[in-house]
């Protein structure tokens, strides 16, 4: 069964209980990750099974719906951002004692703000799917070396969301979600200027490679995605003293 693409990834399979998807350099660092998570006890998060004999790396299926578009109201709740973040703060956690093999390659597409163990870089609700109170991310081929807080901050944007377009209340909902991870208080004062500048990364990123023509960036940015990215950040940066409120910090 040919599952739904990615921005992109290439053709994505289900066999069986099984989904293979192409591979890349960064394929067996990220396995090793995902071993490493599941040795640890970090149930949110396929569990790799090598390689098939058309080169491609064998995941476990996650079962359930991507909260995306139509189904975001499955992670608009407080019951679920508050879920979701304390997942992400289980994963942060089981991935504080990995050390990456000698030969790791990763596929990280920007440049943390420090580099503190190996985090998702993608945590967003297209990168999860719900299935009840089950809780899986998927789509680590982002995965890489980073910061909680980086990685938070991403997270932040997409779950909240912290975008004009919202409807939500965004600084009650980014409490939630910084309470629910277990945010301290020097913690909460640097992720503020962070929210702007993950996002900004995302807007930077998608203009220099259209910039050298490289694909699928180069489509992305032309039908929009850069805007979108650019209006976040200044939606973000407009409104940080209502961030602050938020995380008690005024």
């Amino acid at each position: 069964m040919l599952l739904p693409r990615g921005n992109v990834s290439g053709d994505i399979v289900r066999v069986g209980d099984t989904v293979r998807r192409p591979a890349g350099p960064h394929t067996p660092a990220v396995h090793a990750f995902l071993e490493h998570l599941h040795r640890n006890g970090f149930r949110h998060a396929p569990r790799p099974l090598g390689f098939d004999e058309k080169g491609r790396e064998v995941l476990t299926f996650a079962v359930g719906t991507v909260p995306w578009g139509d189904e975001f109201p499955l992670v608009a709740s407080d019951e679920a951002i508050r879920a979701v973040a304390r997942v992400i703060r289980e994963l942060h956690e089981a991935a504080a004692g990995f050390v990456p093999p000698a030969d790791a390659r990763w596929f990280a597409l920007t440049p943390p703000d420090r580099v503190e163990m190996i985090t998702h870089n993608d945590l967003a609700p297209w990168n999860l799917v719900v299935d009840g109170d089950a809780l899986v991310f998927i789509d680590w081929d982002a995965a890489g070396p980073g910061s909680r807080l980086w990685d938070l901050a991403y997270a932040a944007h997409g779950f909240v969301p912290l975008s004009p377009w919202s409807a939500w209340d965004q600084g009650r909902r980014l409490g939630v979600f910084a309470d629910a991870y277990g945010l301290d208080q020097q913690q909460r004062e640097e992720l503020v200027p962070l929210l702007a500048a993950r996002t900004g990364t995302m807007h930077d990123f998608l203009r220099d490679q259209a910039a050298l023509g490289v694909e699928p960036w180069l489509t992305h940015w032309r039908t929009g995605h850069g805007d979108a990215w650019r209006d976040d950040t200044d939606h973000i940066v407009r409104h940080e003293a209502v961030w602050k409120r938020a995380l008690g910090l005024t």
